[in-house]
């Protein structure tokens, strides 16, 4: 038997059901309501209980499955399931807890395993294969040639998506070159790409069909499926319970769940699927606030993220300007004159609101050092601590960008415009100036490692330990458990002090899992619990979807920034030869780990990525993951107005999956930058837009403006209708109305014969955008997209 084991690997098919209190039920005793967990048939897989759900004690009793072998070690709070072999669909795992009996639904999967093949030209002592399915690990899968026919080969089990990979022979990284498909990697060569198709050809979807009368009903679609649907095909629950076969019904392909006589008050999670013939549907989330779907209260669900560096974003007080002297300190590595009256400033002034968005996430406000510093890699420029990442202090703020009580004040202006406020909270590391590293030296780890190197961005290799800088001084929490205690208690000090509502957490894969549990232990103790509310978390690590999504789930993070999504979207959306239904593959992986309801931030760049305008005015190709260089002696600037085009298509796509948008500083009218610090240029308002700059910013509003006017592009279930080279076409349904949306990155006007599926017994579509309507012929709808452009259509 293959044994893998998830120390905390929930796979969270469901992420967003973390924020949903069940106080609302009087015999719910369960703060979180527990995410549905993956497992493969016939491996075992362990899981830390306290990541399933919080609780002051664990004492708990699981029932017994004809289905899988499970093993509870009370001692450790930990629990091994070990599914049948072959087992496809999703079962319950029950349990028995302070006298209520909960569920927690496991979707087994089969994985087939892809041979990779590789007949070498010399002989290697070592070859192996790595690539994006193993975080790139060199070491891990050995190729063999056990029938000495000159061919090395393995055989991994992978998941449906789109896969980079290389071999290694010997120290020297090799290109596949029997698969003509790869892609630039950024460093100058090449990564051989490979797609796993579905293991199912047959579509299965359960569709949310209406609610009436306390009766919500769904549609199963099927195909190539025989036999009838029965009530033990369907897994219906309600929070944490299972709901009782008497309130469910089906007809033919119709379901209905009686929902009368439950108590609906505050938040209520509905989960529904089925499993027939080894083939589960998607599962259906319906989300009830007051007994209405949701859609009005505020949920993170609703979230739309602005991100900003202080220091770059506004000049609010100049009498705090004070840059760092050095003679070799460039400006663009220097504090610029952004403080926090300048945000404040804005948020005064409407831009924010304006904007649409309704969350800012905040560099870090650290006091940094007054010094320059010289990075380690060559050319070995000289920078400041303007960003905010060299922390000397856990608890003062930058004297450049204000004081406490001006940190307090944004939160308080912010929340008065409906705004919420998101620290940018450093945990892997400090700047050797603070006094944590001179007063608990045991805290830290070693620069020097036992071989003589220099334990400096090793990001895999050394995970845990590598320092980014010799003056950045990174945390051994694996040694220190006092280490672990001080600092989540400084977080969770920061959240009581400044009424923040929650954390973006940096370089979370450089801290172990038990850093992460006992923060969320202390701030659903402290004040998510106490005070009935959610504390958003989300965090930062560049990795495989198993390595991201390890950390999220109800005891560690809400949420990570969905590299693995973006890095597939740009080449999507930039390359006209890469065909959306890769991107389309990795959507469902992405639904796989997270659901299709997630708070999972995506995005277009960052602080830390190239921005997406220099890729789409062709200042950048795909292949430059850094372009520290080009920022610095060649900066990108935007020449082509078309350029503004691909910028508001990738917009009008971000806002209309799953997930909560983030929208990087200066990128809503199309600012262009290439590495870091070049991608960290000075906010520009107003006048300072050009006129093809200012019609992008309108435009952008109406995009965002869009989202939050239909709830069912935040809380909707996702339906793929088209993917091609040129076109992306999804439907999302809640219970409020189905909306069509429709991507064409072609230059040229794209015509598409939409043709909805029955059981949505559409009549006509309505453009949202001009309220134009097109009555459906024959059962379809001609439907034009312009060039580098989109449309979102009501389904009537």
């Amino acid at each position: 038997m293959n044994t893998t084991k998830f120390f905390r690997n929930v796979i969270p098919l469901i992420l967003f059901t973390l924020f949903y209190s069940c106080s609302s039920n009087n015999n719910e005793k369960l703060f979180d309501i527990i995410q549905p967990i993956n497992v493969v048939a016939g491996n075992e897989t362990e899981f830390v209980i306290s990541d399933l759900f919080y609780s002051e004690n664990y004492e708990l009793k699981f029932d017994n499955s004809d289905v899988f072998e499970l093993n509870h070690d009370k001692a450790e709070n930990k629990f091994s399931i070990t599914v049948k072999e072959n087992f496809e669909g999703i079962t319950l795992l029950s349990f028995k807890m302070n006298g209520n009996i909960y569920s927690i639904p496991v979707h087994s999967t089969v994985i087939d395993k892809i041979k990779f093949s590789f007949e070498p030209a010399q002989k290697y002592n070592s070859l192996t294969v790595f690539g994006s399915f193993n975080d790139w690990n060199r070491q891990q899968f050995v190729m063999n040639d056990e029938d000495s026919d000159g061919v090395y080969d393995i055989s991994i089990p992978l998941m449906p998506g789109s896969y980079q990979y290389k071999f290694f022979g010997d120290g020297t990284e090799i290109v596949d070159p029997n698969n003509p498909n790869k892609v630039p990697n950024g460093f100058g060569d090449f990564n051989s790409v490979l797609t796993v198709s579905e293991r199912h050809s047959g579509k299965s979807f359960l569709h949310i069909d209406s609610y009436e009368n306390n009766v919500i009903t769904f549609i199963y679609e099927k195909e190539n499926q025989t036999g009838s649907l029965t009530n033990n095909n369907i897994v219906a629950l309600l929070n944490n319970k299972t709901i009782s076969k008497d309130k469910i019904r089906n007809e033919g392909e119709k379901i209905s769940i009686d929902l009368s006589g439950k108590e609906l008050n505050g938040e209520n999670l509905l989960r529904v699927a089925v499993t027939k013939d080894g083939q589960s549907t998607n599962i259906q989330n319906v989300l009830f606030v007051n007994g209405k779907p949701a859609g009005e209260k505020f949920t993170w669900h609703d979230g739309i993220i602005y991100s900003l560096l202080i220091d770059r974003f506004n000049d609010g007080d100049e009498s705090l300007n004070n840059p760092i002297q050095h003679d070799s300190l460039h400006m663009k590595a220097n504090y610029n004159g952004g403080d926090l009256q300048g945000i404040i400033d804005k948020l005064n002034d409407g831009y924010f609101s304006d904007l649409g968005i309704n969350i800012i996430w905040i560099s870090p406000v650290y006091d940094n050092p007054n010094e320059a510093y010289k990075e380690h890699p060559a050319p070995r420029r000289w920078f400041s601590g303007y960003h905010g990442y060299w922390p000397i202090s856990p608890t003062r703020v930058e004297e450049k960008f204000g004081t406490m009580e001006k940190v307090k004040e944004l939160v308080n202006v912010a929340h008065s415009k409906g705004i919420k406020i998101l620290l940018d909270f450093v945990s892997n590391h400090v700047h050797d100036q603070s006094p944590l590293f001179e007063q608990h030296p045991e805290w830290f780890g070693t620069l020097e490692l036992p071989d003589g190197r220099l334990n400096l961005r090793y990001w895999d290799e050394f995970r845990l330990t590598t320092w980014f800088e010799p003056y950045m001084p990174s945390f051994d929490y694996q040694s220190s458990q006092e280490a672990i205690e001080y600092m989540t208690d400084n977080a969770v000090w920061w959240l009581k002090e400044t009424g923040a509502d929650g954390f973006r957490h940096d370089a979370v894969k450089h801290v172990p899992n038990e850093f992460w549990r006992a923060l969320t232990k202390k701030i659903k103790k402290e004040i998510a619990v106490p005070r009935n509310t959610k504390v958003y978390q989300v965090g930062e690590t560049f990795g495989s979807y198993e390595l991201t999504s390890s950390y999220v789930n109800n005891g560690q993070l809400d949420a990570q920034f969905n590299f693995n999504l973006y890095n597939v979207a740009q080449a999507a959306f930039i390359d006209p030869e890469y065909d959306f239904a890769d991107l389309d593959l990795d959507m469902q992986k992405t639904f796989y780990f997270y659901s299709p309801l997630h708070v999972m931030a995506n995005i277009m760049d960052s602080h830390d990525k190239n921005r997406y305008m220099a890729y789409a005015d062709g200042d950048l190709d795909l292949s430059q993951w850094s372009a520290v260089e080009e920022g610095w002696n060649n900066p990108p600037k935007v020449d082509n107005q078309t350029s503004y085009d691909k910028a508001e298509l990738y917009y009008a796509y971000m806002h209309t999956i799953p997930g909560l948008p983030v929208i990087y500083y200066g990128s809503e009218f199309g600012m262009t930058g290439a590495s870091d610090p070049d991608n960290r240029r000075m906010m520009r308002f107003g006048d300072e837009l050009n006129g093809s700059e200012k019609e992008m910013l309108e435009n952008v509003q109406q995009i965002v403006k869009l989202r939050r006017e239909h709830s069912a592009l935040r809380y909707g279930d996702y339906y793929t209708v088209k993917a091609d080279k040129n076109c992306y076409a999804f439907i999302r349904s809640d219970l409020n109305e189905r909306l069509l949306v429709v991507l064409n990155k072609s230059e040229m006007p794209k015509f598409m014969n939409f043709d909805p599926p029955e059981v949505y017994n559409v009549s006509k579509v309505t453009n949202l955008i001009t309220n134009e309507t097109i009555e459906l012929t024959n059962g379809e709808a001609g439907i034009t997209i312009p060039a580098i452009g989109w449309r979102v259509f009501k389904l009537q």
